[in-house]
């Protein structure tokens, strides 16, 4: 009688299970690479923006807590608190890295094709996230 070589149909199902529970648990952490890479991107700009108003600030500190503000060849308009206006903080950014102004001077940033938003608030100098998923 010839000895055969090869796997049982046991033992072919039970590699089967196991790379199919494998599948299960590992595919849900695979999933959310995009939402997390949104929301990475989102806090990027929210702390680009945060640093540059704090820049205009100090500088308009600086400069006697009186007027605009110049910076990187560009006239800041600054608001009774020193922080650069709603309509301005666009021009302190260099690169806004796949975001876009919602509306022109509205110091609202959102992502093509998503819902992630950056909302400069002019009053405290800060930035926030929103949106689902961000």
């Amino acid at each position: 009688m010839k000895q055969q070589s090869g796997f049982t149909l046991v033992e072919l199902v039970v590699v089967i299970a196991v790379l199919g529970i494998l599948a299960a648990t590992a595919l849900p952490r695979f999933v959310n690479i995009q939402g997390n890479a949104n929301k990475a991107a989102a806090q990027g700009l929210a702390a680009s923006i945060t640093s540059a108003a704090n820049l205009v600030r100090a500088a308009w500190i600086a400069q006697g807590s009186t007027g605009t503000v110049a910076m990187d060849g560009q006239t800041i308009t600054v608001g009774a608190q020193g922080w650069p206006t709603v309509a301005e903080i666009s021009k302190t950014l260099q690169d806004t890295a796949g975001f876009a102004e919602a509306t022109a001077d509205t110091g609202v940033f959102s992502k093509s094709g998503t819902t992630c938003t950056v909302t400069y608030a002019e009053a405290s100098g800060q930035a926030t996230i929103g949106g689902v998923g961000c």
